[in-house]
C-alpha cells in the first residue's frame, strides 16, 4: 500500500471519530497507532517498525520537518484536504532511547467542523453576559474539551465595532472578523512578545490561547486591568485550581482579584447517544474565594444531567472530579 494511502486511511478514521489528535507510538516490537477522542484514547491500529516509520517519514517531509534528525524534538505543520474538508495537523516528534521516533499530529478542523451542542442551553447565554463586562474571563479543561471554541462562540457575539485580537499557538478556527495572529517561537514571537504588540494597536477584547508561563500570565491581568475583555485557557483539572495555577505563575494576588470577571471549566462529555456535548460550569461571583478543589458546582450539574437521563451512569463517575 502507498504510503500517503494508508495515512489517508488513519485521518479518515481519526475524523470520523471527531478526534483531537493522532499518536504513533513505538513499543518493542511494533507501533501502535492511537487517537485521542471525547471517550479517551483509542488504538487503531499496529505497525511494523518498517512501516511505522515510512508514515513518520512521510509525515516529517510534509511538514517541512528534517527527515534525517530523529532524536531531537521537531515540530511542524500540514495543510489538508480529506473528501472537501479543509484540516490542518500541528505535529510534535522526538526520539526515544532506542532511537525511535514518536510522532503526535494535534487535528485542527476547518472553523466548526468538529462542532458541539450544550447539554445545557443556557451556558452560552450566561457567558455572553458576562462578556458585556470588561476582565479577564479564564476557562478551564483538558486538551480537547472545546475551549476556543466556546471562546468564539462568546467573543462572536460581541458587537461588530469592537477589535478582536487573537494570539493562539497555533490559530484553530479561522474568522475574518477577528485580527488573527499565531505563535512563532522561532522568530520570538511567543505569547507574551506577541501580546505586547498587540497592547499597542490597541484592540478593545484579546483572545489569549493558552496562559503558559509567568510572563504571559502577568499580561494577560495587566491587559484586564487595562480595562480591555480578555479571554485565555489555562491547564487545570478542577475550577478553582485555576486560581491557584495563576498565583503560582507569580500573578499579584490583588491584581487577579480585580480583573477576573470569571472562571469557566468545561468538557465533553458523551450523551446517551454517545454525541459529544459540551457541560460548562461558571463562577462569576466570590470566584476568587474558590478553593483549589472546590467541585460542587460541577457536580451539581453532572447531577442534574444524571437525574435526567443525559448521561449515563457510567460517564456520571467517570467525570465527578472534573
Amino acid at each position: 500500500m502507498e504510503i500517503s494511502k494508508l495515512f489517508e486511511q488513519i485521518i479518515e478514521l481519526a475524523v470520523q471519530k471527531k478526534a483531537s489528535d493522532i499518536y504513533f507510538l513505538p513499543k518493542s516490537k511494533n507501533y501502535e497507532v492511537k487517537i485521542h477522542t471525547s471517550n479517551g484514547v483509542i488504538q487503531l491500529s499496529e505497525l511494523d517498525f518498517s512501516l511505522a516509520k515510512r508514515v513518520i517519514t512521510f509525515c516529517k517531509y510534509q511538514s517541512g520537518m528534517s527527515v534525517s534528525e530523529k532524536r531531537r524534538p521537531q515540530m511542524g505543520s500540514i495543510s489538508y484536504i480529506l473528501k472537501k474538508q479543509k484540516l490542518r495537523f500541528r505535529l510534535s516528534s522526538v526520539g526515544n532511547f532506542n532511537n525511535h521516533e514518536s510522532l503526535v499530529l494535534r487535528i485542527i478542523y476547518d472553523n466548526e467542523k468538529n462542532d458541539y451542542q450544550f447539554f445545557e442551553s443556557h451556558s452560552l447565554d450566561d457567558l455572553i453576559n458576562l462578556s458585556n463586562q470588561r476582565g479577564l474571563m479564564l476557562f478551564a479543561g483538558p486538551t480537547g474539551s472545546g475551549k476556543t471554541t466556546t471562546i468564539y462562540k462568546v467573543a462572536r457575539a460581541l458587537p461588530n465595532n469592537e477589535i478582536v485580537m487573537a494570539i493562539e499557538d497555533p490559530v484553530e478556527i479561522f474568522e475574518d472578523r477577528f485580527l488573527q495572529l499565531e505563535v512563532n517561537n522561532r522568530a520570538d514571537m511567543g505569547y507574551a512578545n506577541l501580546l505586547k504588540v498587540g497592547l499597542r494597536q490597541r484592540p478593545d477584547v484579546f483572545i489569549i490561547g493558552e496562559i503558559r508561563d509567568s510572563e504571559t500570565a502577568k499580561m494577560a491581568v495587566r491587559a484586564a486591568l487595562s480595562g480591555h475583555l480578555v479571554f485565555s485557557t489555562i491547564h487545570s483539572k478542577t475550577p478553582g485550581g485555576t486560581i491557584q495555577r495563576l498565583l503560582e505563575l507569580g500573578v499579584d494576588d490583588s491584581q487577579l482579584k480585580s480583573a477576573l470577571n470569571s472562571v469557566t471549566y468545561q468538557r465533553l462529555i458523551p450523551n446517551q447517544n454517545n454525541q459529544s456535548c459540551a457541560l460548562l460550569s461558571t463562577k462569576s461571583k466570590n470566584v476568587f474565594e474558590m478553593k483549589s478543589d472546590d467541585l460542587d458546582k460541577w457536580q451539581s450539574a453532572l447531577n442534574r444531567l444524571n437525574e435526567k437521563g443525559l448521561i449515563t451512569n457510567e460517564n456520571f463517575e467517570k467525570y465527578k472530579f472534573g
